[in-house]
């Protein structure tokens, strides 16, 4: 009998799994990408469930886990989940707050074979810190943590969520970074989904500020080269192009929710049209390839002109659709991010405007919280005059 050669294109391997092991954190950030619903814990995935997700994550050529949440050091089997990964011979990245628990158990982490670690960082300033992350004495917690980080010999990255709360920082944090002996800092603009979209009109810094923040990091990049990578992911609503969500949708991450459900992105649960599998009812194996949500926006066949004629589009596979239904009403549509979109020019004066009124108070990140804050979207294309 003859092979048939299949004439579809190649489905990809996925690269990395994010695996959000529980949505409790001591942390109440006002810009955090976890749903506005968050999981309970009386809802989490057991540790064998999680154990066989990973054994599955490997089997599909998953060589990166990032082990988050919420704060994944809650989780009293986060030292067996770890050596589960190391066993696998997959990456382990822990992507902590560095409060709480977190310290008590690195040494336990390293020992059972934990590759990295991802710390996040709310200010420089121990009270702006303080304010923003919404818990206490939590400053002296991170240092301690990091510096038993880099006593223990693993690579550190400090992550940095930039808004206009802390925008004023951006050189501070680079200075943070290289005294901790991080080997990588993230200079990330906040991206408005989840939490931060409630917030924007209180995150949101101006055009100016933006643009400075982004010469103090080309500036240090320069001259801090071989000691310290800086990443620098812009704020969209001043972008000219998107990124490609997610390394594109469908073709390199896969999301594990505290309960089990598998997005393709962190905050596609905002498109509630789409149909999501659990790893309860389905091997991760069957999800990357047949789950609804998996195959919706894969690929450029879904994609609505000026997308589907564009050179761009196998570059940012059409930008956000979460910021697209957010911002257009229609997760189909042209990202609003992007220069090409009848909608840009709007998001850039909701931008603008946002930034210069004076920035109400925070809505925290509580399990259980009204965050109904009303923001002035989705925007609409005026008709023609």
């Amino acid at each position: 009998m003859n092979a048939v050669t299949p004439t579809g294109p190649v489905l990809p391997a996925p690269v990395g799994l994010l695996a959000e092991l529980t949505h409790r954190c001591p942390l109440r950030c006002p810009y955090c990408s976890n749903p506005l619903e968050l999981d309970r814990r009386s809802g989490e995935l057991d540790t064998a469930t999680w154990q066989r997700v990973l054994t599955e994550a490997a089997g599909l050529g998953v060589l990166h886990v990032h082990l988050s949440g919420g704060e994944p050091t809650a989780r009293n089997d986060i030292v067996e989940i770890t050596e589960t990964c190391a066993k696998l011979g997959l990456y382990s990245n822990l992507i902590t707050s560095g409060v709480g628990g977190a310290l008590a158990k690195l040494d336990a982490l390293y020992d059972v074979g934990l590759d990295h670690v991802q710390l996040s960082v709310q200010g420089v300033d121990a009270a702006n810190a303080e304010k923003i992350g919404g818990l206490k004495n939590a400053q002296p917690q991170k240092l301690a943590f990091a510096e038993r980080v880099t006593q223990l010999g693993l690579p550190l990255t400090l992550n940095s969520v930039i808004h206009r709360g802390n925008i004023h920082e951006v050189e501070g944090f680079i200075d943070l970074a290289v005294k901790l002996g991080a080997k990588r800092l993230e200079v990330a603009h906040t991206q408005y989904y989840g939490w931060a979209y409630v917030n924007r009109p209180a995150l949101m810094p101006d055009k100016a500020q933006v643009d400075r923040s982004i010469r103090i990091v080309e500036a240090a990049r320069e001259r801090l080269k071989g000691q310290l990578v800086i990443d620098l992911v812009v704020p969209d609503y001043y972008a000219k192009y998107p990124k490609a969500c997610a390394g594109g949708w469908g073709r390199k991450l896969m999301n594990v929710t505290p309960a089990g459900k598998v997005l393709p992105c962190h905050a596609a649960e905002t498109i509630k049209q789409l149909e999501f599998w659990y790893v309860t009812d389905h091997s991760l194996g069957d999800i990357w390839a047949n789950s609804p949500a998996f195959t919706a926006y894969r690929g450029t066949d879904w994609m609505q002109e000026p997308c589907r004629s564009c050179d761009r589009r196998e570059k940012d596979w059409g930008g956000c659709r979460c910021q697209a239904l957010a911002l257009a009403g229609d997760a189909a549509a042209t990202d609003p991010a992007c220069s090409l979109s009848p909608l840009h020019a709007k998001v850039r004066e909701l931008a603008t405007e946002e930034a210069a009124e004076t920035p109400p108070d925070y809505v925290y990140r509580t399990i259980g919280s009204n965050a109904d804050r009303a923001v002035r979207s989705p925007l609409t294309e005026e008709a023609p005059q």
